[in-house]
């Protein structure tokens, strides 16, 4: 469909001839960002039979090795030899196989005992619900559960050439949730990368279960400080909306700096509850713990408890994009679709480094 209202030019006025330098870098800086949020949005948008996830990582590794980054794409066997059972727990229902992307910017200015940051994505290119299936009514939309491995793969392109003095470590765990033969049933134990053990009560409850493999072995690759973003909840939807992300962080100087990071990119962000009483809630019974709540209520938080299991001491920050990964309604500056949220936001962050 031809768009009559293209924008063929950008004129920007008020610089004076000493200022036109920082303002043209100003503008280079904010088209690389841009453009990369575009390109996870694009990934964002792909049905799911064009872009599963092994072409995901095909579409990553591409990526990578044009912006000079280094990458790694794990197969099913490098994954099971790893133990990453939780991934493999997800992946079972699918005839697709999974795969987890590492992608590695390391800068020779990188300072000694600076941080390593870990940027984590969940990446299910389609979710069914698994065996606790979703009503069919909007299902196609679950073709967008991948936007938070998308965007962090986005920020790892805008970061090539920009060129922070930091080292940062993108850990995408790809897979279908589907309820195939073999898929996964409620009541299931599974033995996670880590080896903490978890009674799978619902698998649609399944974006945690990969995060934990993939948090895991960010922090084994050696990342200090830890984000991840995923598309988790529908419980923040009811708490925000489409107009907050959900931050959850359990350091409160590494969660303010995103935040503010946030304010500077024009992202809506909003810092949610990790009080150690909610881990109450996911308490194991016949497991270490167990993928959802045993109560009523709080299930976002109860969400990022979960992933919370497997950071650490680290610090560690989750962003439930939930409801605002995706535009139901077109908005002025954006179009109905993928946003590619919190892309600009991380980029800020890292940058500030």
């Amino acid at each position: 469909k031809k768009n009559d209202k293209r924008i063929e030019a950008v004129l920007i006025a008020g610089y004076s001839e000493a200022e036109r330098a920082k303002g043209e870098k100003g503008v280079a800086k904010g088209r690389v960002i841009a453009d990369s949020q575009n390109f996870a949005r694009d990934l964002i948008n792909e049905p799911s039979n064009k872009l599963t996830p092994s072409i995901l990582a095909q579409k990553a590794e591409a990526m990578a090795k044009a912006a000079g980054l280094s990458v790694e794409i794990l197969d099913e066997k490098k994954i099971a030899d790893l133990k990453m059972g939780a991934l493999l727990s997800v992946a079972q229902g699918s005839t697709e196989p999974p795969r987890m992307i590492v992608i590695t910017y390391n800068p020779p200015s990188a300072k000694p005992g600076a941080p390593v940051i870990g940027l984590i994505g969940k990446a299910v290119t389609f979710d069914t619900g698994g065996i606790s299936i979703k009503p069919s009514e909007g299902m196609e939309k679950m073709k967008y559960d991948m936007a938070g491995g998308a965007t962090m793969i986005g920020v790892m392109r805008a970061l090539a050439t920009l060129k922070p003095a930091v080292k940062v470590i993108c850990v995408v765990p790809a897979t279908e949730n589907m309820p195939g033969g073999r898929a996964q049933k409620p009541g299931d134990i599974q033995t996670a990368m880590s080896g903490k053990t978890i009674e799978v009560l619902n698998t649609d409850a399944e974006g945690r279960l990969i995060l934990a493999d993939g948090v895991h072995y960010a922090k084994q690759l050696g990342a200090t400080h830890l984000i991840d973003a995923a598309t988790l909840t529908g419980a923040i939807v009811v708490a925000l909306a489409g107009v907050n992300v959900g931050v959850f962080g359990s350091d409160r100087a590494f969660t303010d700096k995103l935040l503010s990071s946030a304010k500077a990119a024009g992202e809506k962000m909003w810092p949610m509850p990790v009080d150690e009483e909610y881990r109450d809630f996911i308490k194991g019974t016949v497991a270490d713990i167990q993928n959802i709540s045993s109560g009523k209520g709080g299930g976002a938080t109860i969400g990022a408890m979960f992933i919370k299991e497997f950071t650490g001491d680290s610090p560690w920050i989750h962003l439930d994009i939930a409801g605002t990964a995706w535009n139901d309604d077109a908005k002025p500056w954006l179009a109905k679709g993928p946003t590619g949220v919190g892309l600009r936001t991380l980029v800020h962050l890292i940058m500030s480094y």
